[in-house]
């Protein structure tokens, strides 16, 4: 749709797992070195816990995708409340037969097969995706597995990944022998604000595209509105995009990540989360998508004009609207404001526009809104 437009080769903010889009953030490089490690070390278990969404299966696909030959992988993502048999997935997973046997059989034909491949010269890895979806009972089949390794011949590892509840579960007393067991354990964090700007940068040159196409007060508002995590940043710039090509705009503006936030909050798709945006002073969009405004110009160029600070020069520039997404406490008191703005740093000459005398809306969690005079 707005890739020929942009002059993308493919979709840059894809949400599938794609490797060949790993931004390799401090977080993720430190991450998938000591994934590197326990596979090199034939070290029996490792985890890995993260936000949904923080890039936790991509770093999988990439570290599956720098394994050598010498490794077989097995690779188990469809866990939920209804797991099963656990042997039978195990099985499914490295191609095996399974219907039709017991977990005895299942679990002697595993042995068998490990210890195929331990005699080509090939050990074994087991990853489990969403692992926090297993009950005690499973996560303890887990820790049985482990069992046919020795001293002498490490035969399987595992990889578990998941989300911060496993690390929860892991925690547990009935759960302790797994937990020693456990060689490498890493929790990925969100990213940091200058990760999510050089994130972004990083998509739009794999995808062919232009590394500045987001202002900088957009990617601020880009982290603020996604907590730095990878696939919420993903899903608010892939609209982006559609929102600045239906508005046929060169560079993607703080003014259109503040449209998606607020369609996101009306939709009641942040939940109970609400973000604040309130430093940055967003004046509302003038128009709705590709309507021209009188004079017959089009839309885009009077969405440029707010972008960049040149002010409309009509009355309803100097008394539109503002609305500003904040954290749902009280509103801030006028002094508060104005301390606020003494505070920002001093922007570019291309920075976005801050009308004066403009009225205030505090967008709330839920819907409803207080209107304050902003005294300037």
């Amino acid at each position: 749709m707005y890739e020929a437009f942009y002059g993308f080769k493919t979709k840059p903010f894809s949400l599938l797992p794609d490797p060949a889009f790993l931004y390799r953030s401090r977080k993720h490089q430190l991450a998938l070195a000591a994934l590197q490690y326990a596979v090199q070390s034939r070290l029996a278990l490792s985890v890995v816990t993260g936000e949904v969404g923080s890039g936790k299966t991509t770093l999988v696909r990439q570290l599956i995708n720098e394994l050598g030959d010498t490794v077989t992988v097995g690779l188990i993502s469809n866990t939920h409340r209804g797991f099963g048999n656990l042997m039978q997935w195990v099985a499914l997973a490295f191609g095996l037969p399974f219907r039709d046997k017991d977990k005895v059989e299942l679990y002697h034909d595993f042995v068998e097969f490990l210890c195929g491949e331990y005699a080509k010269g090939r050990h074994t890895l087991l990853i489990v995706d969403e692992a926090q979806n297993l009950d005690v009972e499973t996560l303890e089949e887990l820790r049985l597995l482990t069992n046919v390794n020795s001293d002498d011949h490490m035969v399987l590892q595992m990889l578990v990944v998941g989300q911060p509840e496993l690390h929860d579960t892991l925690k547990r007393h009935d759960l302790r022998q797994l937990a020693q067991r456990i060689s490498v354990a890493y929790r990925l964090e969100p990213l940091e604000p200058e990760e999510t700007a050089a994130y972004v940068r990083h998509r739009l040159t794999a995808a062919g595209g232009n590394p500045n196409l987001f202002h900088k007060n957009a990617l601020r508002l880009i982290h603020s509105n996604s907590g730095g995590i990878p696939r919420v940043i993903n899903t608010l710039c892939d609209l982006a995009l559609v929102y600045g090509y239906a508005d046929e705009k060169k560079q993607i503006d703080a003014l259109l990540i503040a449209d998606i936030a607020r369609d996101r909050i009306d939709t009641g798709l942040y939940g109970d989360k609400v973000y604040d945006v309130s430093s940055l002073n967003l004046p509302k969009r003038a128009s709705s998508r590709r309507r021209a405004p009188s004079g017959g110009e089009p839309a885009a160029a009077a969405s440029e004009e707010l972008a960049h600070g040149d002010e409309p020069a009509s009355e309803e520039a100097g008394s539109g609207e503002m609305d500003l997404i904040v954290d749902g406490s009280a509103p801030e008191t006028p002094a508060a404001s104005e301390a606020a703005a003494d505070e920002e740093p001093a922007g570019d000459d291309d920075d976005e526009p801050r009308p004066r005398g403009a009225k205030v809306t505090t967008l709330r969690a839920d819907g409803g809104g207080e209107r304050r005079k902003q005294g300037r």
